[in-house]
């Protein structure tokens, strides 16, 4: 869950807002999260996330953040004993830093104040699939900047991040989330080699 643009495109391209009104809301350093905090919502949980912003938009700290807060304490109120959240890799040039800050408080916060669920912190880069076909040329340039990140010694994905982060299909991630629940020894953050020894493991299980 979460988002990737905070920005309310749809409303620079229909003239409602300015380019650079847009901009300046896109890469704002600060934004609000939800009015309250999502791990004071009361016992039984049913207090009902809403925007600190005053024009009530969907930020990254409420999306990427506080709503996965909500559903992992949701989660251990209903003792399900695992919660899977989609992190990301890294942030992204292209990204504004708030993007993958807020991905990390997320994990922060669960694992700090829901100590009794075993938490799966997915971390995958970028996320193609043939059926999605404007992600093939995204994941292929991906591709080749981890080839060439590899190469230098991963110098490059301090400056890229997760730009040079290996692709990885969607359907193989979805394996790998299935397979790390099942998994009890699975447990905090996952990243890409882990992932693929998941969806791996899940493929043998498959062929047994």
């Amino acid at each position: 869950m979460g988002i990737l643009l905070e920005a309310d495109y749809k409303g620079v391209l229909t003239g409602k807002e300015s380019v650079w009104s847009g901009l300046q809301r896109a890469f704002s350093q600060t934004k609000a999260g939800s009015q309250a905090n999502p791990l004071e919502r009361g016992t039984e949980g049913d207090g009902e996330l809403k925007s600190g912003e005053n024009d009530g938009q969907i930020t990254y700290e409420l999306m990427n953040r506080d709503s996965a807060i909500t559903l992992a304490q949701e989660t251990s109120i209903a003792d399900v004993p695992a919660f899977v959240y989609i992190s990301a890799a890294a942030g992204a040039p292209m990204l504004p830093k708030r993007y993958i800050t807020t991905k990390r408080e997320a994990e922060s916060t669960i694992s700090s104040s829901l100590p009794k669920l075993r938490n799966i912190f997915i971390r995958p880069g970028f996320l193609y699939d043939s059926s999605r076909s404007f992600t093939m040329p995204i994941a292929f340039a991906g591709s080749a900047g981890n080839m060439v990140n590899s190469l230098v010694g991963g110098r490059l994905t301090a400056l890229a991040g997760a730009a040079v982060e290996k692709p990885l299909k969607a359907d193989l991630v979805a394996e790998a989330e299935v397979e790390a629940i099942a998994d009890h020894g699975t447990k905090g953050v996952v990243e890409t080699q882990k992932i693929e020894d998941l969806a791996n493991a899940a493929w043998r299980r498959g062929m047994l």
